[in-house]
């Protein structure tokens, strides 16, 4: 299931036809398709994790949707952020094909990442980056990364 602040809970068929219709409303109109993960401890051992998807009609706004993941074990940040980078690969994964069958193909998939040049993550800038980019898709890091550390992170 995912999530919408403006359709509320979608199965994956609803989810398809509202990109589907929202695409097609402006056939000529640049998007950029973003898909970004965020994850929050919220307890000892328990952390939520947020994936969205995103499509942003280049000067008119866009549409999201999300979904959440749980995990209740201990995770490192280096594991964290590694997780945030495989379930947003996953999610793209999910979508190519329906982009493909669509006409949506021509729009590449950018993976916003939550980490930045600054703090903890820095470190882990070119390993991160590195997968992204070899699973054919244009990693995005902090300030550029909204998908992740602003639309996600707002639901975490």
């Amino acid at each position: 299931m995912f999530n919408s602040p403006t359709y509320g809970k979608l199965d994956i068929d609803q989810l398809k036809k509202i990109i589907r219709l929202f695409m097609s409303q402006e056939k000529t109109a640049s998007y950029n398709v973003i898909v970004g993960t965020d994850s929050q401890r919220t307890g000892p051992q328990h952390y939520d994790f947020i994936s969205a998807l995103i499509i942003h009609r280049v000067g008119s706004g866009g549409i999201y949707f999300w979904r959440r993941t749980t995990l209740a074990r201990k995770i490192s940040l280096k594991e964290r952020i590694y997780l945030e980078a495989m379930m947003s690969l996953e999610m793209s994964e999910s979508f190519v094909e329906f982009f493909k069958t669509n006409g949506i193909s021509r729009y590449r998939i950018q993976i916003h990442v939550d980490i930045g040049k600054e703090g903890e993550t820095r470190e882990l800038i070119k390993e991160v980056t590195t997968i992204i980019r070899s699973n054919g898709y244009q990693p995005m890091i902090k300030p550029e990364a909204y998908g992740a550390s602003k639309i996600a992170d707002r639901h975490t």
